[in-house]
């Protein structure tokens, strides 16, 4: 009797023995957990708040037991996920509620299964329970990890910032417009040239302001480029030519046959041709 009271013990010290530890501490195995461990209240609250919701926390569940998710084990689901839900509802009631519902229909989907199901009039087999649960977790992981892909690409103010940089872009130089009243001043130095050369001499002239206005455009044409506007008008030939030939200018002017122009304000006025074709030859 002895010698089978030794054998005993002596089978269950090796099976004690062979027992895996449950942790290894500083290459030290752990047998049991000490009797003074302290775990923090809010340690599993902790952990389902970084659930986004019951599907992610269902998937989860599915993933870390390595099953496929077109066949899914209802039972042992629904009970690991009922012991998440717990832990849950004991910390914070209302973050548990979307839990809750999802909980009701693991258990409803677990219940139809242990039922037996008819067979269709058709002679198939009737839709599986897990049908709308099984979509709805594909559906949730696809858009999971769509996403992580959008989320991967670059963003601002997280992976780069915003550069603004200032670049000067090279402008067309603009010349001053000419003003009516440095049109003027100009006028009037050619009738102070033109008072120099008057003479007493009482005719009648006919004057054509178109004339002098296909006079101007040969000139501007003959030229061909700018021409002082001083250089346009000959004080010899008195003041009502200068009259009719200077109508003639701002005639042109208006109809856009020529442009006139100056480097800077009170600078000399010089006249061009403008692209556009003339009717005057």
């Amino acid at each position: 009797m002895s010698d089978t009271a030794s054998v005993e013990e002596a089978a269950a010290a090796s099976q004690d023995s062979v027992v895996s530890p449950l942790a290894m501490i500083y290459g030290q195995p752990l047998a049991q957990f000490p009797r003074d461990l302290y775990i923090p209240p809010d340690a599993m609250a902790v952990m389902l708040d970084a659930f986004e919701g019951p599907l992610d926390l269902l998937l989860y569940l599915i993933r870390k037991a390595n099953v496929n998710v077109l066949d899914i084990p209802m039972a042992l689901l629904t009970e690991q996920y009922l012991v998440y839900v717990e832990a849950m509802r004991s910390q914070n009631l209302e973050l548990a509620a979307d839990y809750l519902v999802m909980a009701a229909m693991l258990i409803e989907i677990k219940s139809r299964m242990l039922l037996p199901r008819p067979k269709a009039a058709t002679g198939d087999d009737a839709e599986d329970p897990r049908a709308e649960l099984v979509r709805r977790l594909i559906e949730y992981e696809q858009m999971k990890l769509a996403a992580q892909q959008i989320n991967e690409w670059p963003q601002a103010e997280r992976d780069f910032d915003w550069v603004e940089v200032w670049v000067e872009k090279a402008l067309l130089r603009r010349l001053p417009e000419v003003s009516p009243l440095d049109l003027q001043n100009a006028w009037h130095g050619i009738l102070r040239q033109a008072r120099l050369h008057t003479r007493h001499l009482v005719q009648r002239e006919e004057l054509s302001v178109r004339e002098h206005m296909g006079v101007i455009l040969r000139r501007l044409r003959e030229a061909g480029g700018f021409v002082d506007f001083v250089d346009l008008f000959d004080p010899t030939q008195g003041v009502p030519v200068l009259v009719v030939h200077f109508l003639a200018v701002l005639e042109l002017a208006r109809e856009h046959l020529l442009e006139m122009t100056q480097v800077e304000v009170f600078a000399p006025i010089y006249l061009r041709l403008t692209d556009e074709p003339g009717d005057f030859r």
